[in-house]
């Protein structure tokens, strides 16, 4: 029980906090919609449980022993959020168009919430945690995996889904004046954020 509540309270902290995921939640439901926002939202869990599993297989011990590879992902990463924060910055324009129209070449689909867990410094850094501390013990290590993953799975479902409810419940006022082109810069200013601090770490 422990274990499980030290468990809980990481994911709880890590899940909720904002990031790339939550950002890009809540900036597609504002822009397009609730249901619109829902493949990255599903997305998110699938893509965060498929790179975990590949944490306990293997993957992030190979990467350690391969710095370049290690490299690669990060500037991968990097470049990656750099374009969806340029694309979320230029998706609002300024003239009189509805909001539906402004925010309607911001979208991110199912395939790319997947791929996007894979270059995301927050997800390998929660994926090599949960899995180095939770999961990887000799002659458990499958039965953990079938015990955290779900738990994994539904936190990053609901915290994801979470964000894109305050986004869609901003919709109506964000459609006055200029005020989603300036939600959608301060959220591309904090994709951008992102991938400065994947630069650091």
């Amino acid at each position: 029980m422990s274990e499980l509540a030290a468990l809980l309270l990481y994911a709880t902290a890590m899940a909720f906090t904002p990031g790339p995921n939550t950002t890009l939640s809540a900036a597609l439901a504002a822009n397009r919609g609730l249901a619109h926002a829902m493949p990255f939202v599903v997305a998110v869990p699938v893509g965060w449980c498929l790179l975990l599993g590949a944490s306990v297989l293997g993957l992030g011990a190979a990467i350690a022993a391969v710095p370049a590879l290690g490299q690669a992902l990060r500037w991968g990463g990097v470049a990656y959020m750099l374009w969806l924060a340029l694309r979320l910055w230029r998706s609002a324009g300024t003239g009189p168009a509805t909001q539906v129209e402004r925010g309607a070449d911001f979208d991110l689909g199912f395939g790319r919430g997947v791929a996007l867990q894979f270059v995301n410094a927050k997800a390998w850094l929660n994926a090599l945690t949960i899995s180095a501390t939770w999961i990887t013990v000799e002659g458990q290590t499958l039965l953990r995996a079938a015990q955290v993953m779900p738990i994994a799975a539904a936190y990053g479902l609901v915290s994801n889904f979470t964000y894109a409810c305050v986004g869609a419940a901003l919709r109506g006022w964000l459609a006055q004046g200029q005020r989603l082109r300036n939600f959608n810069r301060l959220m591309a200013a904090a994709l951008a954020f992102t991938a400065v601090w994947m630069v650091r770490t």
